[in-house]
């Protein structure tokens, strides 16, 4: 009897473990928080690289707004701060990023047709995209 009763005890406390918020639910919690989110405005200037020529791709307008912000001092006046972009390697990520994160067909067409205000969610491994 006693075996059963500490046989119950022990199985309860392992339910109650599972479904108490423990540290595995906090990690995921903070893994599905984004590290940071900055809006930026996609005007003419970004779609061009430094030598003049037309960028054709998201990710390389994107990027090339971000390292006009940072390097270039080519700010528009929408555009906010951020500091996961400041670094030239995480703006070298921002395409394999781009491909795990979420954007629809029609925010990928006003930015490369247009100058849309965008807010970016940047997480660990995907960066999100939404016209504003």
């Amino acid at each position: 009897m006693k075996l059963l009763r500490a046989f119950g005890l022990a199985f309860g406390l392992s339910l109650a473990l599972l479904l108490a918020p423990g540290i595995g639910d906090q990690k995921a919690q903070a893994q599905n928080r984004p590290l940071e989110i900055y809006v930026a405005r996609l005007s003419a200037q970004d779609h061009y690289n430094s030598n003049g020529v037309r960028l054709l791709t998201v990710a390389g307008i994107i990027r090339q707004d971000r390292a006009n912000y940072h390097e270039f001092g080519k700010r528009d006046r929408d555009d906010t701060d951020d500091v996961f972009f400041a670094s030239v390697a995480n703006r070298a990520r921002l395409e394999a990023l781009l491909l795990h994160g979420v954007m629809s067909p029609a925010t990928k067409n006003e930015i490369l047709n247009g100058t849309p205000l965008i807010t970016v969610e940047v997480y660990e491994n995907y960066v999100n995209v939404y016209v504003k």
